[in-house]
């Protein structure tokens, strides 16, 4: 009787054990590391953003995994930009989970903003300012990495070029860029090179590549490149003229930078200044700034004084964006 039991209760742990490994197998298979690289290779390789065209290989960028939230943010106006936002800044989030974390973080704001008694249009302002955060956080990055796209773009088109000289095909030296390539512009380029081995023409994916990046110089390249294939040529001196020309300009652009330091500083200091002194002059003296907030005349004349400075800013920071 004991001899079954012991047999009995070792059955029971190997199918546990069994089980165990089977669940997690298939919950791997679906949801593992592998499985999510995959997904979002496919993801990436957002075809459908040129042109209309959208080849029937291709997993569409999804906005959610909810069918139904699916359908419910397509019927949104303009929604794809924002999903676009979210592809050029790198986001690993859905459009869906984006949508979700800001609205989440302003109604948390709300809340303890109800919770600790603050002036209605106080908690309006910071539960709105809340929604708005993970938004310039995006933009933020976007421009970032945009930014790190564009100044690693010379070094890239070197890449191509050697490569070409060296005998590889154009499709290879992308693929070679993609693989020894620096973060972020490798990514964009295994997308480019992904879409070409799934069979889209190079055109769509150069296409798609300049949709996806911004970036006036790397439409620059795409267009050399599109041109070259049309009328012939040395794509490899082209590139390499193209990426001459790319670093001369950012030569210029720290020349300008440099010449306008001084317009840049006036700038932000004329912007903190007022707000600074208003600061000061209330630790000082709460009393004689009391009025501004309290008389009606003194509410006007803070309005008309944040009109003016927005306009001062505007104009100031148009004065010194000297584009190159």
């Amino acid at each position: 009787m004991d001899t079954l039991f012991i047999l009995f209760m070792l059955s029971a742990f190997l199918a546990v054990v069994l089980l165990v490994e089977g669940l997690y197998h298939m919950w791997n298979a679906s949801q593992g590391p592998e499985a999510k690289r995959i997904a979002k290779r496919l993801q990436n390789m957002s075809a459908s953003s040129y042109a209309g065209r959208t080849p029937v290989i291709i997993k569409k960028r999804l906005l959610s995994q909810t069918p139904a939230i699916e359908r419910l943010l397509l019927a949104i106006p303009r929604v794809h930009h924002l999903d676009r936002l979210l592809e050029q800044a790198g986001s690993s989030l859905s459009l869906a989970q984006f949508i979700a974390l800001s609205l989440s973080i302003g109604f948390v704001l709300l809340v303890l903003g109800l919770v600790f008694d603050l002036p209605g249009t106080l908690v309006l302002i910071i539960a709105l300012a809340g929604t708005f955060t993970p938004y310039v956080y995006t933009l933020n990055n976007k421009l970032k990495r945009m930014d790190a796209i564009e100044r690693q773009l010379p070094d890239t088109l070197d890449l191509i070029s050697r490569a070409l000289r060296a005998g590889h095909s154009f499709p290879s030296a992308l693929e070679m860029v993609a693989k020894e390539g620096l973060h972020p512009i490798a990514q964009e380029f295994r997308i480019v090179s992904d879409e070409i081995n799934f069979g889209i023409p190079l055109e769509d994916a150069l296409n798609n590549l300049a949709v996806r990046v911004p970036v006036t110089d790397l439409r620059y390249f795409v267009v050399a490149v599109l041109i070259q294939r049309d009328t012939g040529g040395n794509l490899a001196e082209l590139l390499d003229n193209l990426a001459k020309l790319m670093r001369e300009r950012f030569k210029l652009l720290g020349q300008v930078k440099v010449l306008t330091a001084e317009g840049r500083l006036s700038a932000w200091i004329l912007t903190i200044l007022p707000f600074a002194l208003a600061v000061f002059i209330n630790l000082i003296n709460p009393r004689l700034m009391g009025v501004l907030w309290t008389d009606p005349l003194g509410q006007k004349l803070v309005v008309a004084a944040l009109l003016g400075m927005l306009l001062g800013i505007f104009w100031m920071w148009r004065i010194i964006k000297i584009r190159v």
